[in-house]
């Protein structure tokens, strides 16, 4: 398959409860793209009624953009797996879009051509602080990393990629760990890297924009030692029902070593894994893993620069509940 001008594909764009004024930004430069040949399909998370009217005024019912209405509520993760189980057969890439960017014109242009080499490709983006449009940074400066250093800390955000539709193939469903790290975007991209290979260009194709309502940021996030405790308290009650010192045990193990494991015993149950990277990986984080591979991936990619030190230290805390969970035997290897 050639990847072109001529390619259809989806836009696959999740909303909840948008801020009406970014929603108007992002809509009308998605339907800007000089790359046309696509239709937006716009899963509405818990309701589309509203969204479906805004939708159709603002963008003077043009019918390549289409809202997917649902009932129940299933948070950002569940509603970007809904919506690209929606994307048609007939479609050749997808694009992932948030409801709150705004995207350059050529951005498809620019993308879709570059799947020729790789199942994934994902571009950077500037980042804008709402309100004021304050520039945050000029790039997100992501970057190509070995397999093991992307399962350890993701490169891909997800609204800046664009994918083969063939990969829904092996990313479908999308598998479970109920923890703010279980990302679709960083299962999407090691499926990619895993089979036909994930790229990070350089070019800046669209505003990221910052603003009280996100659910993951840009912005990196200074917490002190006492407000980093109160947050996983928190997350320790909201997954776990407790904020006792095993409930937070667990809690740092699901956000470390835990949706990795998930993401590799996954991936290593739907595909014949045949490269010395993706096995390196797969060593490094999955059940039943030995300690070495994992910190020599861990301590190569932070000598490297491919993981952030405070992503290592994430593990670091994650480490006395994984012991138990791969027991001496493993540890020994």
């Amino acid at each position: 398959m050639v990847y072109d001008s001529s390619s259809f594909g989806v836009v696959a764009l999740a909303a909840y409860r948008p801020d009406w004024d970014l929603f108007r930004i992002q809509l009308r430069s998605i339907q800007d793209q000089s790359h046309t040949d696509f239709v937006c399909l716009i899963s509405a998370d818990g309701g589309d009624q509203e969204i479906a009217d805004f939708v159709k005024a603002e963008l003077n019912d043009d019918s390549r953009f289409r809202v997917l209405g649902f009932p129940e509520r299933l948070g950002f993760y569940g509603n970007f797996e809904r919506v690209v189980q929606a994307v048609p057969p007939e479609a050749q890439w997808v694009a992932l879009a948030d409801q709150d960017d705004r995207w350059y014109p050529s951005k498809l242009e620019t993308l879709i051509p570059k799947l020729n080499d790789a199942a994934l490709v994902s571009g950077q983006a500037r980042v804008v602080r709402n309100p004021g449009n304050e520039v945050v940074a000029d790039s997100t400066a992501r970057k190509n990393v070995p397999f093991g250093a992307l399962v350890a800390q993701n490169q891909v955000t997800g609204s800046l990629c664009v994918f083969r539709r063939e990969l829904l193939d092996l990313a479908l469903p999308f598998p479970r760990l109920e923890t703010i790290t279980q990302v679709h975007d960083h299962w999407l991209a090691v499926c990619a890297a895993a089979t036909g290979g994930a790229m990070v260009v350089e070019d800046v194709l669209q505003d990221y924009v910052q603003h009280g309502g996100n659910v993951l940021g840009e912005v990196e996030d200074h917490r002190g030692i006492l407000s980093s405790w109160r947050h996983l308290e928190s997350m320790s009650e909201k997954y776990h029902g407790s904020k006792s010192l095993l409930a937070m045990l667990r809690t740092s193990n699901d956000l470390s070593f835990g949706w990795r494991r998930t993401m590799m015993d996954c991936l290593k149950a739907r595909v014949a894994i045949n490269s010395s990277d993706v096995e390196t990986g797969l060593a490094a984080f999955s059940s039943g893993h030995a300690w070495r591979p994992t910190l020599r991936v861990l301590w190569s990619g932070f000598r490297r620069g491919d993981i952030a030190a405070p992503c290592v230290l994430e593990f670091v805390a994650g480490a006395p509940a994984e012991l138990f969970v791969n027991g001496f035997g493993a540890r020994r290897r």
